[in-house]
C-alpha cells in the first residue's frame, strides 16, 4: 500500500492506493467519523485483484481541512472534489464501494457520470427513509428544523472520545478484533482546529441527501448496476430495514446480513473481501 495527496480545487486530497493499475478499479468512499484508515486492511486484500483506491475527504483524515468560516462543507461539494480526485487519478471506469457517508458522496458522482459505475457495493449505507434508527432524532426532529447551538450541542456528543468508540463497538459480535486504532485516530483528527464545526456543518447539511433519496432510488431502478450488499445488522445509525429496502430498486443486489455494526469490514474483513472478489468474478465480470 502507498501513501500519496493530490491537489484538487485547491486542497491537498490524501488516498491510500494499492494494487496493479492493469487490474480492475475499485474506489473505497469512507464513512463517520473515520477517514481512509477504515479501508487499510481491506485495501491491502483486496490488492492482489484490484487496483484499490480510498482517498480522505476535505476535513477528514490526512487531507486539508480549511476554516469553515471560508470553505463551505456540504456533500455536494466533497462530491465534486471526489470527482476530480478520481479524475485526477486517473480513475474513469470503476466499482464503487460505499459506506455511511460514502453514500452521498458516492451516488451523486454515479449519477453525474453513470458511465463511470462499473458496479456498486454498499455497506450500511443509507438511501431510504426506513434507513434511520433512534439515534437520527435529534437530526431530522431538531437540528434540520431548526440549526441552533441549542439543537448543535447534543449531536456533539456524537464527536466525542466515549462517542465515537461506541460506534465502532455497538453491535459487533466479535469487539475483540476491532482495533482501538480505530477511535484514538478519529479522535485524534477531532482535536485538530475547526473540525468540531465541519462535523456539525456536515450533520446538518446532511438533510440534503434525504432530499435526494427518490433521485437515487430512481437512479438503481432504471440503472440496475451489479450491486453487493454487506449490512451489519445493529448499526448505531441504520435500521436492517435500510439495507432490505435496496431489493425493491435493485431486486438482483446481493444481500448480506452481517452480525456487525457500523464498521463491518473491522470484525468481517476476510467475509466481506472473499465475497467481493467471488461477486466480480461471477455476475460483474461475465457482464463487461
Amino acid at each position: 500500500m502507498t501513501f500519496g495527496s493530490v491537489k484538487v480545487g485547491g486542497l491537498d486530497i490524501a488516498y491510500r492506493e494499492a494494487g496493479d493499475p492493469k487490474h480492475p478499479k475499485l474506489v473505497l468512499l469512507h464513512g463517520f467519523p473515520a477517514s481512509s484508515h477504515q479501508y487499510r486492511n481491506l485495501i491491502q486484500v483486496l490488492a492482489d485483484r484490484f487496483h484499490v483506491i480510498a482517498p480522505d475527504y476535505p476535513g477528514f483524515g490526512n487531507s486539508d481541512a480549511p476554516d469553515p468560516a471560508d470553505y463551505a462543507y456540504t456533500f455536494d461539494g466533497i462530491s465534486r472534489i471526489m470527482e476530480g480526485f478520481l479524475a485526477a487519478k486517473g480513475f474513469d471506469r470503476y466499482g464503487l464501494f460505499v459506506q455511511d457517508y460514502g453514500g452521498p458522496v458516492g451516488f451523486r458522482i454515479a449519477e453525474r457520470h453513470p458511465e463511470a459505475l462499473d458496479w456498486l457495493i454498499v455497506q450500511n449505507s443509507n438511501a431510504y427513509e426506513e434507513g434511520f434508527t433512534a439515534a437520527w432524532d435529534g437530526f431530522r426532529g431538531a437540528l434540520w428544523k431548526n440549526r441552533s447551538a441549542e439543537t448543535e450541542k447534543p449531536l456533539a456528543a456524537f464527536l466525542t472520545h466515549d462517542a465515537i468508540k461506541g460506534i465502532y463497538l455497538h453491535g459487533s459480535a466479535h469487539p475483540e478484533l476491532i482495533s482501538p486504532d480505530n477511535w484514538e485516530s478519529d479522535y485524534g483528527f477531532m482535536q485538530r482546529p475547526h473540525s468540531v464545526r465541519i462535523n456539525l456543518d456536515l450533520f446538518y447539511d446532511y438533510r440534503t441527501n434525504v432530499a435526494l433519496y427518490p433521485q437515487w432510488q430512481k437512479f438503481l431502478r432504471e440503472r440496475q448496476p451489479k450491486t453487493l450488499i454487506f449490512w451489519g445488522q445493529d448499526d448505531v445509525f441504520f435500521t436492517p430495514e435500510g439495507g432490505e429496502a435496496f431489493l425493491r430498486d435493485v431486486p438482483k443486489a446481493e444481500l448480506h446480513r452481517l452480525a456487525a455494526g457500523h464498521f463491518a469490514v473491522e470484525d468481517n474483513l476476510e467475509y466481506i473481501a472473499a465475497n467481493i472478489k467471488r461477486y466480480y468474478e461471477t455476475k460483474v465480470l461475465p457482464s463487461r
